[in-house]
């Protein structure tokens, strides 16, 4: 949902989302010609002949692994049962798509069917990569979907895609650690979760830290800046504003996220340098904010001990507020140089809409039976709770760590989308290392971070 890669789980789970740099408009027409010639043939599509079917070319991060092996059932599905037009799928290494999108749009070479991270949707769409979604496939996507899943796949309040897979933050934490600290439960305010942070942490008689009360890590992107945003919106704070032309990060939410984030570290109980995603299945991490992808890998890691792992909604500033979390995620739409553009909408239509058995009484879409498949969610928040209630997908419906994720779709936040948002992005994750290392104080940081994004978000792309 980025992805900077993940090391911590098998080999075939997505990466992390966020970690490539931003390409520039037209950073991809000084790129050497060993890498269009690298992996970006242009696709076949038929001898163009009467009768010969359309063939349409699907672009996406599915490279390897369950994913790969997921998405190859729809597809092989429609190939069977449709004679006029049929679909090729291609993939690359997440860490490597936004620039294979924009190197081969450069080239004449862009696939017809794009499956980009939502961050880049702004940038795509200023680079005239995606194309609009029709009226009619618009409006299904916005009567079918969550309103985090819509915000995500749109730009401007247009829609751009179909949304698919789909993260939303919670609080991970341990049960058996917050037992022996006297902790009945996972905290509801922050107060509280300040002060499991402090029982749970755990030192030995050098002062070394043997257990982390709460999981901050400089591990990537999505660790560092997905908790932090996470906390944002839970404090009813916007990393970028509603015109999408500055930052709102140097606001009372903002200063209070920072602040919170300051003292755990300085009285030790996080310790930003530590890997959580190996940390935390290992016992050394009592709490950690992270993405709903991770119960799959944890259940995997950890066996027995998974009995151990709980998951709660964000807590709140003040007992008794508004929930709010952070939703990260994924769309399929149709590029702008597509020569059968209502051919790929049809095949999103029937990919994203129609349902089907998907398996024990479940009746559902296509694309989220894929999803839970490889132990993932939609913005579909009906076909998630008919296939998880069916026993659809990795342990899933029988593993209740999900449904904190589940009910966040009806409040979580779309992660900003305008143009300048990936290197916004990074330019944020700097600024909360420096924070965190000491190296900058609250105020310090914020008023960088406010500087820094707002030029980077208000400048012409």
């Amino acid at each position: 949902m980025t992805r900077p890669r993940r090391t911590d789980g098998p080999p075939d789970r997505r990466p992390p989302h966020g970690s490539p740099r931003p390409s520039r408009r037209h950073f991809v027409l000084a790129l050497p010609a060993a890498l269009l010639a690298t992996g970006c043939a242009a696709p076949h599509r038929g001898t163009g002949r009467p009768g010969d079917p359309i063939v349409l070319t699907l672009l996406s991060h599915y490279a390897s692994g369950e994913l790969k092996e997921a998405l190859r059932g729809p597809v092989d599905e429609w190939n069977a049962t449709h004679d006029r037009v049929k679909v090729r799928t291609t993939a690359v290494e997440f860490t490597d798509l936004l620039t294979t999108f924009m190197v081969r749009q450069a080239a004449g070479q862009g696939a017809d069917i794009l499956h980009p991270y939502c961050l880049w949707n702004g940038q795509l769409v200023r680079a005239g990569v995606l194309r609009p979604a029709p009226a009619e496939h618009a409006e299904e996507i916005r009567r079918g979907y969550s309103a985090a899943a819509v915000g995500a796949a749109s730009v401007g309040g247009r829609v751009y895609g179909y949304p698919t897979e789909l993260q939303t933050y919670a609080l991970y934490y341990n049960k058996r650690l917050l037992r022996a600290a006297g902790v009945d439960g996972p905290p509801r305010t922050w107060r509280e979760l300040e002060e499991t942070a402090y029982r749970t942490t755990r030192r030995d008689r050098y002062g070394n830290t043997l257990v982390q009360g709460f999981g901050l890590s400089t591990y990537d992107d999505s660790t560092t800046v997905g908790q932090t945003l996470a906390l944002l919106n839970a404090a009813g704070g916007a990393f970028v504003s509603a015109d999408g032309r500055s930052t709102g990060i140097d606001s009372p939410a903002g200063r209070a996220v920072f602040g919170l984030e300051d003292r755990l570290v300085a009285r030790g109980a996080s310790c930003p340098g530590v890997n959580v995603y190996r940390a935390f299945p290992s016992g050394q991490v009592a709490m950690v904010i992270s993405a709903g992808w991770w119960t799959g890998s944890l259940r995997s890691q950890m066996g027995a001990d998974y009995r151990d792992v709980g998951v709660a909604p964000l807590p709140l500033p003040e007992a008794g507020g508004t929930r709010a979390t952070l939703c990260t995620g994924f769309m399929l739409g149709v590029n702008t140089a597509s020569r059968h553009p209502r051919e790929a909408w049809e095949f999103l239509r029937w990919l994203n809409t129609e349902r089907t058995a998907a398996g024990k009484g479940a009746v559902a879409t296509r694309m989220s039976a894929l999803q839970v498949s490889a132990g993932s969610l939609t913005g579909r928040a009906d076909d998630m709770r008919a296939l998880l209630g069916a026993g659809g997908g990795k342990g899933a419906a029988r593993d209740p760590n999900l449904r904190p994720f589940l009910d966040a779709l009806a409040y979580a936040v779309p992660e900003p989308n305008v143009p300048g948002a990936q290197r916004a992005k990074s330019l944020l994750r700097t600024n909360i290392e420096a924070l965190w290392t000491g190296r900058r104080s609250v105020e310090e940081a914020l008023r960088l971070t406010r500087r820094q994004v707002d030029q980077e978000v208000a400048r012409a792309w």
